[in-house]
């Protein structure tokens, strides 16, 4: 891995939160996520399964997490199952985790190689009544691969059939949401590599470079700075490009006169940013860019401070949604009548600002987290709204991550991201 190990404290905090959930007389399991074949030899880079990440910091495939607080033997309340190496993987595929490893990493003291897993899984169920299975149940998942945590749900229901099921996603949703003070840290670290990012894109962005070229630059400096690279997909958006909301294809050449709209994060150690900032290619906003951009960020700035503790999602994007029709309104965009017949379930406003404002975000870019409940304290989330006119071949998005606090308005993990026209002009033109 690129980045420095994480002080396994903080997944031995994870376990603990977890397991205050679970019923008496309960087992959890978690598997790592498969290596994805591309076809002949090629597989995907392994992406590790953030739960089993989560909750032990083992960052390997084939890895198998178990968790039984009623366990008889009190070695067994935690074990973590890893691949067995030797000499010849060393050599081909380089070190993996031996057993001292894994406890230095994980915090736990039981490890054993995978190949016991069946053998000490079978002995744990004759002590348990109930099994967690690790089900992906994320509002927006749209998952069609059987996974690696799918083959074992299929085969434990085979195996042990008298045994009730739990769930452990509704557990993970609670906790996994409000963030310990150690992930708040490497968000931070994630959103500082973008930093970086970004002012290096602010030097070289000009009319006639190719988004790809963009692109590059932000991976580079991504990179040298422990990251894998972007946290998801990154869209470079020049012109029409950004009133596409997923436009990803990033080979269109920069017109002097565009903005260039960039929805772009660094990962570090697994955890995501996720920023979006829009700049002129040519370094200077014209008057009515500049009119938009600022409606943008006024709404981006009101809109984080109803990030409270006590605020509920739906509701929050309701207000939002009332902001920016203001915005609209003296813009010229939309007229009195436009939102006086608006249709309630499509306001009007919805012509130009047509996705959401916030989601959780940390180890999964749409982070879990509680939807319907209270906002709570240490709670992450992104504000990004956007006004996309394609009649005037301009979208314009903002986004920032911020994190929710006792009291008073969020913390911005992304203050120092130039964010202003004026500081963006100074450091594209300077």
């Amino acid at each position: 891995m690129k980045y420095r190990q994480i002080d396994s404290k903080l997944f031995i905090k994870n376990r603990k939160k977890f397991m205050a959930h679970m019923k008496p007389k309960s087992i959890a399991v978690f598997n790592s996520n498969d290596v994805y074949p591309v076809s002949a030899d090629s597989t995907m880079p392994f992406e590790q399964h953030r739960d089993i990440f989560y909750l032990s910091g083992a960052d390997q495939e084939e890895t198998i997490l178990l968790l039984f607080p009623n366990a008889m033997d009190k070695k067994h309340k935690e074990v973590l199952f890893v691949r067995e190496t030797n000499a010849h993987i060393a050599v081909w595929e380089g070190e993996k985790l031996t057993k001292e490893k894994a406890t230095e990493v994980s915090g736990i003291e039981t490890i054993y190689w995978l190949s016991d897993f069946d053998k000490t899984f079978f002995d744990l169920m004759t002590e348990a009544e109930t099994i967690y299975f690790n089900t992906n149940e994320h509002y927006r998942q749209a998952v069609e691969t059987q996974t690696r945590e799918d083959r074992f749900i299929e085969k434990c229901k085979k195996d042990f059939p008298a045994h009730q099921w739990a769930k452990s996603n509704p557990i993970l949703q609670k906790i996994r949401g409000v963030k310990e003070p150690e992930e708040i840290e490497l968000l931070q670290q994630a959103c500082d590599i973008t930093e970086k990012g970004f002012r290096r894109i602010l030097q070289f962005t000009k009319p006639g470079v190719w988004e790809y070229e963009m692109e590059a630059e932000f991976l580079h400096e991504f990179i040298r700075n422990r990251s894998k690279g972007f946290a998801y997909t990154p869209i470079i958006a020049s012109g029409n490009n950004a009133n596409v909301l997923h436009y990803i294809e990033n080979n269109q050449q920069v017109k002097d006169g565009d903005l260039i709209l960039m929805d772009v994060g660094a990962e570090y150690a697994n955890y995501s940013s996720d920023m979006t900032r829009t700049i002129p290619a040519n370094g200077k906003f014209t008057d009515r860019q500049k009119q938009v951009y600022n409606a943008v960020l006024r709404v981006k700035n009101e809109a984080t401070k109803l990030l409270v503790p006590g605020s509920i999602w739906a509701e929050y994007h309701k207000e939002v949604g009332k902001i920016m029709t203001s915005e609209l309104l003296g813009l010229g965009l939309l007229n009195k009548a436009d939102v006086q017949n608006e249709d309630k379930d499509w306001p009007a406003y919805k012509k130009y600002f047509m996705h959401g404002t916030s989601h959780h975000i940390g180890l999964n870019t749409h982070d879990y987290g509680e939807l319907k409940t209270p906002m709570k304290p240490n709670m992450v989330f992104t504000v990004e709204p956007g006004i996309y006119i394609p009649d005037e071949q301009m979208g314009i998005r903002i986004e920032d991550d911020v994190v929710i606090r006792e009291t008073g308005e969020p913390f911005n993990l992304m203050q120092n991201i130039p964010i202003e026209i004026e500081e963006i002009e100074e450091l594209m033109l300077g």
